[in-house]
């Protein structure tokens, strides 16, 4: 698709007028920051019509992150469903432009082929946050798909972001779901299947592939404007005298925040599935969930989607994949400062990684952390009897939370004859002198039940049944509670 020479910005929407805020939006702060970018970024684009609207999942808890938790229903379809631009935002969508890897073929004909970044806000922390869509129709880069979303695909991302949330993940939220009436024609789904319009709340749809595609395009001007952008709004503490060491620090925080990421799934025991370049933000925040698992236990070689035949994107390997995606970024970058010091800013990725996962490690667990050799002899503990002993990976977390404290409990429960031998004698002793973080948390109604709240394939398979069978949102609703409970009982 053509580049164009005119830097000229993109309108926003009118102003609500007056100085009070538009009912449902009190705390609203439009921000549409994308715009300073120009063009060569991205398209205009319009939003499908759909045959019907049934709201099917709101999530008023980021609603009111970003003041619009007080929209009625007609509202909350007129603006996430319909696409009615909110008040002094964009004023029509935008299908962003990028490359990527995937699965280490690099591809140039990429771009928010079914979605569009719809507005963008700052939340009550100052954030700059976008609300992007999945299944909105057909954009310039759908190459030759729909640009619509099953049913099934959009439960999922809840179900998803839902159980990343609340494990302490930094991860997008899904904002909003809508069943849209179509039927489609899918080839991994029995089809015809039924059709959804997701809006998901983001710390930035800035990807890995965004800076590809103007390095690929050797476009050293429109990398530089990408870099200021994400500096100056997304990694501000980025910023450095010269551009090539804000290049370098700019990667650097990216390779930082990434391992925090990586080590969050690595923990919970999520398989993200298709790491390609196109599907890391710069945010080091985890989005696009499309064929992701929950370990049953742990398997390093565990892997997510059906396609990835070689296991490029399994469990174990994820570490390796991110950072790889990392260097490319760095790659990018370097047709903008071909001399700076990339490499130094990627040696910050590996002690990021170790220093998160015995971070989340000992959060997971419910013990404060002794140190980093410690830690790391209990990280080590850990893995060898999960990988020697078949106890299920979210049952162990379960039951040792608060580490011996809850001793007792984990002797009482499904999987007890399970903790003995020299496995488990070598990681008791390394918990033993860890002390429970919060004592009181066990005490609540979670540690009292009879097992963990867990997101394995086959519940979330049941999830769908019920929808696909009865129309039945029980299961999901009931599993949606269950899982925001868990996250406040292990904080």
């Amino acid at each position: 698709m053509p580049e164009h020479d005119s830097d000229e910005p993109r309108p926003v929407a009118p102003p609500s007028g007056g100085a009070a805020p538009p009912v449902g939006t009190r705390g609203y702060r439009a921000a549409p920051r994308v715009l300073e970018l120009g063009d060569g970024f991205y398209d205009e684009v319009t939003a499908a019509a759909f045959p019907s609207l049934r709201p099917r999942f709101r999530n008023d808890r980021a609603a009111a992150s970003v003041g619009l938790d007080g929209l009625d229903g007609e509202a909350w379809e007129r603006h996430f469903a319909r696409f009615e631009p909110l008040p002094d935002n964009l004023l029509r969508p935008l299908a962003l432009r990028y490359h990527g890897h995937q699965f280490d073929a690099y591809n140039p004909d990429l771009g928010d082929g079914r979605g569009f970044l719809y507005a963008q806000l700052e939340d009550d922390r100052g954030r700059l946050l976008d609300l992007g869509t999945k299944g909105t129709g057909r954009t310039p880069w759908s190459r030759g798909g729909d640009g619509r979303l099953t049913l099934k695909g959009g439960v999922r991302e809840v179900l998803a972001t839902e159980m990343l949330e609340a494990l302490g993940v930094d991860t997008s939220r899904s904002f909003s779901l809508f069943e849209t009436g179509e039927a489609l024609e899918r080839g991994d789904e029995p089809s015809p299947t039924r059709s959804s319009v997701l809006v998901r709340l983001s710390h930035s749809h800035v990807r890995f592939g965004s800076f590809q595609r103007h390095a690929y395009a050797r476009d050293v001007a429109r990398i530089q404007r990408l870099l200021e952008y994400s500096v100056r709004h997304l990694a501000p503490s980025s910023a450095r005298p010269t551009l090539a060491e804000t290049a370098v620090a700019f990667v650097e925080d990216v390779a930082v925040k990434s391992a925090a990421m990586v080590a969050g799934w690595m923990v919970s025991g999520f398989v993200h599935g298709v790491l390609n370049s196109d599907n890391m933000n710069v945010t080091g925040e985890s989005f696009d969930y499309g064929p992701w698992r929950f370990l049953p236990r742990y398997d390093p070689d565990f892997v997510a989607a059906y396609f990835d035949h070689g296991g490029l994107y399994a469990f174990g390997r994820q570490p390796t994949a991110v950072f790889r995606n990392v260097t490319r970024l760095a790659s990018a970058l370097a047709a903008l400062a071909p001399d700076a010091p990339f490499a130094s800013a990627l040696a910050a990725y590996e002690p990021a990684l170790l220093r998160g996962v015995h971070a989340r490690l000992a959060a997971r667990l419910g013990v404060a952390p002794r140190g980093h050799d410690e830690d790391d002899a209990l990280l080590d503990a850990v893995y060898t009897f999960l990988g020697a002993v078949p106890v299920p990976y979210d049952r162990f977390f379960f039951d040792w939370y608060g580490g011996l404290a809850s001793e007792a409990r984990a002797r009482a429960g499904a999987a007890a004859s399970l903790y003995a031998g020299d496995a488990f004698d070598a990681l008791r002793a390394r918990l033993a002198p860890y002390a429970p973080r919060d004592p009181s948390r066990l005490d609540l109604a979670y540690f009292r039940g009879d097992g963990p709240c867990t997101m394995t394939i086959d519940e979330v398979e049941r999830v769908w049944a019920a929808i696909a069978a009865r129309d039945d949102w029980g299961p999901f609703e009931s599993k949606i509670a269950a899982v925001r409970a868990m996250g406040e009982a292990i904080g």
